[in-house]
């Protein structure tokens, strides 16, 4: 069975927005930290974003105020919104419980045309 389930990406351009959605099984969600990685083509998967369930987030260096976090705990969802996006912010986005180092969603595409 699916344990996350990404949507929200699409192709947009240079400095719009986009909000990523993943929302995990009751179980999952509610044992794990949850983060947002990406790679693009040609690179090694990164961080961009994580979430306890408390709140405490992390962000990646390239992040640097355009993309914030956030959880819902009562619909199992954690979220990605992305303003200023650039044509490196081009990737795959995989949504990933950080404590079941096999759970990840299947990954949604963002794109940035300039």
């Amino acid at each position: 069975h699916v344990q996350l389930q990404e949507s929200g990406g699409g192709l947009v351009q240079v400095g719009g927005s986009l909000t990523l959605s993943c929302t995990a099984s009751e179980i999952i969600f509610s044992i794990n930290p949850m983060a947002w990685y990406r790679q693009a083509p040609g690179k090694q998967r990164e961080l961009v974003a994580s979430i306890t369930g408390r709140g405490n987030i992390n962000y990646g260096d390239f992040v640097r105020g355009r993309f914030t976090i956030s959880r819902d705990n009562a619909k199992n969802t954690v979220y990605l919104q992305m303003t200023g996006l650039r044509p490196e912010d081009t990737a795959t986005y995989y949504c990933h419980a950080l404590a079941q180092p096999l759970v990840w969603g299947q990954g949604t595409q963002v794109t940035v045309s300039s």
